[in-house]
């Protein structure tokens, strides 16, 4: 029988997840009761399968002090790094098919965190009545279910029972299929490979693609918007990756410069840390993105700029910010623990960096160049200067097929 966790603070929602936890059993689910509240519970609360004083245990604290010294916040930080030790322990040992879990703020950034710990595909449910905002702090890169609570979380009447009713049937659905498919999720057996791309590189992602799955993988395409960018490093940190096509690494220069798509400083380092095979290119560094054009910063006023659409404004990267860009790229993939190469266009990294082209700038791309060649002199990583077009199929091709030798080489090494 499937499992769903169950995740609350049962010293103000234990009713609430009496009730959820009755709903489950009566859809087919087992059940699996996580308290994380910090407060003792009341006496009609249910009796949790994991106590609170075990969660903060986890996380090596003590609860008795934690409700003593009367610091809510970092009490609410305490438990979710508790309930996150708890959760992922119960994964590894097959014991959760889904986790669902209904609250306020507090509630929520708890359930949340240990939710966002998760691999992506485990299903993960929350109803929460932070929802009707601004969610990327709960969501992150993970692909929780957010359901609004519309009321709050206070008693079963006749909107909650609702809202919760249908958490419960969509998380005891998900437990099910989760434990009965989970060879599914794994893409039927085929490796895995993640490839980034931007209008201004698809075509030498769809040729990347088509090369990839005639050799047999399954290709996993992120629109490199910064959300992308964060999805891909999940997905390397989950393990669920056998390898990176990140042909589109635009987000790095959101980062640098300021635009509106940036991964956050962490992107492109997390399959460096897993050892998984990388093979990397600049594509879309030419530019940095912004919203509608009067939207751009009055700073950037002088700077080349190219109205993408009604929503995304262009600004084309300076010779110096392609410099910082080749050093940044440079210090992170050296750093990695697997099989790096970077393949560089040098026609152009951008549908719109060509010959005549809006973007045209050889001088920035060669000061990029420059930098990354000097950044990795010395280290593991193999630089390719290729005389081809970002989007010609030649050089997308040609890094599909060595991405395709960097993953055989590792397994031939990994086999007994």
């Amino acid at each position: 029988m499937a499992t769903v966790v169950l995740v609350g603070t049962l010293d103000t929602k234990g009713a609430e997840y009496a009730w959820l936890r009755e709903r489950l059993r009566e859809y087919g689910s087992d059940t699996l009761l996580v308290d994380t509240g910090i407060l003792p519970p009341p006496a009609q609360a249910p009796a949790p399968d994991v106590t609170a004083d075990t969660v903060a245990r986890a996380a090596g604290h003590d609860l008795a002090k934690l409700r003593t010294a009367g610091e809510r916040g970092a009490a609410v930080a305490a438990m979710a790094d508790g309930v996150t030790e708890v959760v992922l322990d119960l994964h590894r040992k097959g014991k959760l098919h889904a986790v669902l879990a209904a609250g306020g703020s507090g509630g929520s950034s708890i359930a949340a965190q240990a939710m966002r710990a998760l691999p992506i595909g485990v299903p993960k449910v929350l109803v929460s009545t932070m929802a009707g905002g601004d969610v990327a702090p709960y969501v992150g890169s993970s692909d929780i279910t957010l359901m609004y609570s519309v009321v709050d979380i206070s008693g079963i009447n006749a909107v909650s029972r609702q809202v919760l009713g249908n958490a419960a049937a969509a998380a005891a659905g998900m437990a099910r299929r989760f434990e009965r498919n989970h060879d599914e999720l794994a893409g039927q057996g085929r490796k895995v490979v993640a490839a980034t791309m931007f209008g201004v590189t698809t075509p030498a992602i769809d040729a990347a693609r088509a090369r990839l799955d005639q050799l047999g993988y399954e290709v996993l395409v992120f629109h490199a918007t910064g959300a992308g960018g964060r999805a891909v490093e999940k997905l390397a940190s989950d393990g669920l990756l056998d390898g990176v096509l990140d042909l589109t690494t635009t987000e790095l220069a959101d980062e640098l410069v300021g635009g509106v798509l940036s991964a956050g400083p962490e992107r492109l380092t997390a399959a460096g840390r897993a050892g998984i095979p990388q093979v990397v290119a600049p594509g879309a560094l030419d530019m940095v993105n912004f919203g509608p054009a009067p939207t751009v910063p009055p700073r950037f006023a002088d700077r080349t700029l190219l109205v993408h659409n009604p929503t995304v404004t262009l600004m084309r990267t300076t010779a110096d910010e392609m410099a910082a860009l080749g050093t940044t790229l440079g210090h992170k993939l050296a750093a990695a623990r697997g099989p790096v190469e970077f393949f560089w266009p040098l026609r152009g990294v951008s549908a719109v960096d060509v010959e005549g082209g809006p973007f045209e700038d050889p001088a920035a791309d060669a000061a990029g160049l420059s930098a990354l060649r000097t950044t990795v002199r010395g280290s593991g990583v193999r630089l390719h200067e290729v005389d081809a077009h970002i989007n010609d199929a030649e050089f997308a091709v040609a890094m599909a097929d060595r991405l395709d030798e960097l993953i055989a080489a590792r397994a031939l090494k990994r086999t007994p």
